[in-house]
């Protein structure tokens, strides 16, 4: 190559940098390793992680058991690798389990249409919020203060240039949304309530009397989920007019935070502002049974002025594990594992003070009463035990209050040690 060019040497090929510029020494960093010493070093890194411990944080990503056939699934080829299902002749095997993901997520809601999944819950929000503002043609946005902190700002994110008015109600020593504050503030421009059942202090909300009194002012529900498994339990939130959620509960690993699945379900009379795309069951040329993208209202579909949202794609082998892990469990599965997540909560929370005296399902609001929340998971972090979350940083008149998850993974003698951390004065089983 250095004769083809007319040089002798490579050095040649650096001739017209100064010399005094020039960097001749060795650069400092370590000589390679070979794949065994490579392989060693990161199964040492590995073993400096959180493996193995026992975890009580939940605020909107938990950690459930997750059955070994939803990898066998995901990990074929067919799904792993491919991509958007553009040319439905060749995409049966994706379509197929975009359209039962989407049945799935209508029995779960109670809705009666469901997209083909969203990023997250966050992103799901604002979408909802957008979709009642072209519905209802008002501008106004009312959010329960109790909707989990990281969704209420990706709400304001995407609609502070949009002229959409965002409005927080108030919660109540219940923990539950302020009726009487919602009272106050819904008027004749408000497009919609947000409001999240069980809510991010982990308390159930009353979501029919809510219901009658935001349509009673022509105004939609909006009823937003981040623990998917209470659905195996409660009343699914039937009497809204739009559902939003997340779905990592059912088989997404929680991944320090990520990856998600949103979830969008409405009222068919809306299907035509859902975002996303929609996967639906034809009959091909031979009369048998076919899928294929029934609605799209994204801009790389239609006319872009003509789009209810930018999103782009969707997050669909996630949604195929969430589907895989609904399947496996089904209802009276889903059920019992809610009934032992809410179970477990309870043990450990009747060893604790709480802050709110709602009913919650899987997680629930704890003082600490002298000791700090930051003391706290540094002594249960050396017990190998991951503690909750101060709630100090999102609601500064919780100082002090710490929110805790319990789920099937957790073992009752973890649970009393959570237990004798926050000054339980009940003796040790």
């Amino acid at each position: 190559m250095l004769a083809t060019i007319g040089l002798k040497e490579q050095g040649d090929l650096l001739a017209y940098i100064p010399q005094e510029i020039r960097f001749d020494k060795r650069l400092e960093i370590a000589d390679g390793k070979s794949e065994f010493e490579i392989v060693d070093y990161f199964k040492a890194r590995g073993d400096e992680n959180a493996l193995g411990y026992a975890s009580f944080l939940g605020a909107g990503v938990y950690q459930h058991y997750r059955p070994v056939i939803v990898d066998t699934v995901v990990s074929r080829g067919e799904f792993l690798t491919s991509y958007t299902p553009y040319q439905a002749e060749i995409s049966q095997g994706t379509l197929t389990s975009i359209f039962e993901f989407q049945t799935m997520v209508c029995q779960l809601t109670g809705m009666e249409v469901a997209n083909a999944s969203m990023y997250d819950g966050s992103s799901a929000v604002p979408e909802a919020a957008l979709m009642a503002v072209r519905i209802t043609r008002r501008e106004k946005i009312l959010i329960a203060r109790s909707v989990h902190p990281e969704y209420r700002e990706t709400l304001k994110t995407c609609t502070q240039h949009q002229g959409m008015p965002v409005e927080e109600i108030k919660y109540t020593a219940k923990g539950r949304l302020d009726l009487d504050d919602l009272q106050a503030r819904l008027d004749e421009n408000v497009a919609a309530l947000i409001v999240q059942t069980p809510n991010f202090f982990g308390v159930l909300e009353q979501v029919q009397e809510l219901s009658r009194i935001v349509r009673a002012k022509g105004a939609l529900l909006v009823v937003v989920f981040t623990e998917a498994v209470a659905l195996g339990l409660i009343e699914p939130p039937r009497d809204a007019d739009i559902v939003v959620g997340e779905l990592q509960s059912f088989a997404t690993s929680p991944s320090y935070g990520g990856p998600s699945v949103g979830i969008i379900a409405a009222r068919e009379k809306y299907i035509r502002q859902l975002p996303g795309r929609l996967a639906g069951e034809t009959i091909d040329a031979n009369g048998k049974r076919a899928y294929c993208l029934t609605l799209a209202t994204r801009e790389q579909h239609i006319r872009r002025e003509k789009a209810t949202s930018n999103i782009c794609t969707n997050q669909a082998l996630l949604a195929l594990m969430a589907a895989v892990y609904m399947a496996l469990y089904g209802k009276e599965g889903l059920r019992e594992l809610a009934v032992q997540n809410l179970s477990k909560a309870h043990y450990l929370a009747s060893k604790l003070p709480l802050q709110f005296d709602g009913p919650f399902f899987n997680e629930f609001v704890v003082r600490t009463n002298g000791k700090g929340p930051e003391q706290i998971n540094a002594e249960l972090l050396e017990q190998k035990i991951i503690g909750g979350l101060p709630l100090g940083r999102f609601y500064p008149e919780l100082q002090g209050c710490v929110l805790l998850c319990a789920t099937e993974m957790n073992k009752r003698s973890d649970m009393d040690r959570v237990a004798q951390a926050f000054g339980s004065e009940e003796r040790l089983a």
